[in-house]
């Protein structure tokens, strides 16, 4: 099928900022194109280590649906990291109900607390907003990090990706008084 064409391989070691150099801003359709370049090489890349080669290829396909991220910034709250020189280094998204639908960070920037950061700015929106309790379907990846966070596992499930179901897992937080609760 040549899906393993598509599978983007770090050429060079992961590039390393400081925390104060991070700069936190909302998304706007501007953004689309490196958005979805962020989210395909995360995918192809970091998932890999979790997924099949033809797995991470329909993943990623799913960025490449028309109009696919113009209805996402329509209807989540976007917020990206960025690097000094305005770079999209992570990114994450919630709904108004508190589903939290994205956290990818580029495949050159994971392991430095982009992750936490964007997660901990999110929760205090949710907080904002008067979200009770966050909600996710998260990658096989990424569950550690988020049971890490507070986030229980409710439930391993198989989610439509483009043409495949892949594993991953229903989770979610409780929020409490503008907090999140600790266990």
């Amino acid at each position: 099928m040549g899906n393993s064409n598509h599978i983007i391989r770090a050429s060079k070691p992961e590039e390393t900022i400081r925390p104060q150099d991070i700069i936190f801003r909302s998304v706007t359709t501007a953004d689309i194109p490196e958005l979805k370049e962020l989210f395909c090489n995360t995918v192809l890349t970091v998932n890999a280590r979790d997924y099949t080669t033809e797995e991470v290829a329909d993943w990623a396909s799913c960025g490449n649906r028309p109009g696919h991220w113009e209805k996402l910034l329509a209807t989540l709250h976007f917020i990206a990291a960025c690097n000094g020189q305005g770079r999209i280094i992570g990114f994450t998204s919630i709904r108004n109900d508190g589903y939290l639908h994205s956290m990818f960070i580029h495949k050159d920037y994971q392991r430095q607390g982009i992750a936490s950061s964007l997660l901990h700015r999110i929760e205090a929106y949710a907080a904002e907003h008067g979200i009770s309790e966050i909600t996710s379907e998260v990658s096989i990846t990424a569950r550690p990090f988020f049971e890490k966070q507070g986030y229980i596992v409710e439930l391993e499930q198989r989610a439509q990706a483009n043409r495949l179901q892949l594993i991953n897992y229903k989770m979610r937080k409780q929020m409490k008084d503008g907090n999140t609760e600790t266990e």
